[in-house]
């Protein structure tokens, strides 16, 4: 269900589900679209102007119209996708005077604040360059943000033939054909003797130029190939700026069991965090993951890895009344915690603590009274004492 459609055509957001997740979507619009400017009523000598702009280009109204739907879709709570086919943001002096650039941070502060899960995804012949994959760079939030590349997508900062431009000029094309080339190192061979005579000397030069003329489209073809190579999914996996390389057809599945995944582990995370308010994020996942390979055995380990193996134990735990393995870890873990509290709050003032020793035992039965009793004088002789669930004290 698209929302805005009537302001900033060249970017399309809206709502959207996945799998029965509710997600908010922002996708990019491929072609040329109109942008009709009205009259100034209070100016007699203005008219209507139309104004036309490119298709996967950020202009200041769509990079604002990004902005504000990335902060709507974060207070609702919603998870983001963002099909990432842009070659970069207008970068015009009238787009300058209009804010192109204020627009455009908009969209990073947008994305640094966002708590939901994001997946940025180059779909299918997509691009990402410039200026554009630096404000949906996963490292902008890199706790909440994702981003997966399609096989035939492509993605770096400069296009390949801007690339040929800046580092493979006609100079150093020249150098590759004198170096690659038989008829161009022959020529050199001829030219290089000093006994030519002038006559011969300019038919070879000319001819030596003739040559160049004639590979020059042919090598500068293939430079654009080489460099393009860089911006492939397998490079931009091998160099770490993307998490998985998708195929288009198993997209949806991927991404709804991935999303699915993550918001178990939030709902997992915060019931440990619930009991340990101090537990760090990477201890929680290294606690999860240890869990997932207890259940599974340690030769199993590559299930860690496939986002519906982990959904089905999630749901296993997360829906067991007794004997899950996540609620018995929050027991010990909440334990624990409230013991280093206690410990605390004794050495640092023990009078205070004593006070509530005391009015703690007074509302205790007579019973539980007994085997505190109990418990403190086998800590005096050194024993161990179980207590009625079972535990032993020491």
């Amino acid at each position: 269900m698209e929302t805005l459609d009537g302001w900033a055509k060249t970017v399309v957001c809206g709502r959207a589900r996945l799998g029965g997740i509710p997600m908010g979507v922002i996708a990019v619009e491929t072609r040329a679209v109109e942008v009709v400017i009205p009259a100034d009523p209070g100016n007699p000598d203005s008219d209507t102007r139309i104004i036309t702009q490119a298709g996967q280009v950020w202009y200041p109204d769509s990079a604002y119209k990004t902005a504000q739907a990335i902060r709507d879709f974060d207070k609702e709570q919603l998870p983001l996708i963002i099909f990432a086919n842009w070659r970069g943001f207008s970068g015009g002096m009238k787009d300058m005077y209009e804010s192109v650039l204020k627009y455009g941070a908009y969209i990073v502060d947008a994305l640094r604040e966002f708590e939901q899960p994001v997946f940025i995804y180059l779909p299918p012949n997509g691009e990402l360059r410039g200026g554009a994959w630096v404000v949906v760079d996963p490292t902008i939030n890199p706790e909440v943000m994702e981003m997966y590349a399609d096989q035939e997508s492509r993605g770096g900062v400069l296009e390949p033939a801007g690339t040929v431009e800046i580092k493979f000029r006609r100079k150093d094309l020249v150098k590759a054909m004198h170096r690659l080339d038989t008829k161009c190192q022959e020529y050199a061979q001829a030219l290089a003797s000093a006994e030519l005579p002038v006559k011969e000397r300019k038919t070879l030069e000319r001819q030596q130029k003739e040559r160049e003329e004639l590979l020059l489209p042919i090598y500068q073809q293939v430079s654009v190939q080489f460099a393009d190579l860089h911006d492939t999914p397998g490079r931009m996996q091998e160099k770490g700026v993307i998490s998985e390389v998708l195929k288009w057809k198993e997209s949806r599945q991927f991404f709804y069991w991935r999303l699915k995944r993550i918001l178990m582990t939030r709902d997992a995370k915060k019931k440990i965090r619930n009991a340990n308010p101090d537990i760090s994020s990477r201890q929680l996942c290294s606690m999860l993951e240890r869990l997932f390979l207890e259940a599974h055995g340690n030769t199993k380990s590559y299930l860690w890895n496939d986002n519906k193996s982990v959904v089905e134990w999630f749901e296993k735990e997360l829906t067991q009344t007794d004997h899950s393995v996540i609620d018995e870890n929050v027991k010990w873990i909440s334990r624990d915690w409230i013991l280093r509290q206690i410990k605390t709050l004794v050495q640092e003032n023990p009078e205070v603590a004593m006070d509530s020793i005391v009015h703690i035992t007074q509302q205790m039965t007579t019973a539980k009274r007994a085997q505190v009793t109990k418990i403190l004088a086998a800590m005096d002789s050194g024993n161990t004492v179980e207590n009625s669930n079972g535990d032993s004290a020491s």
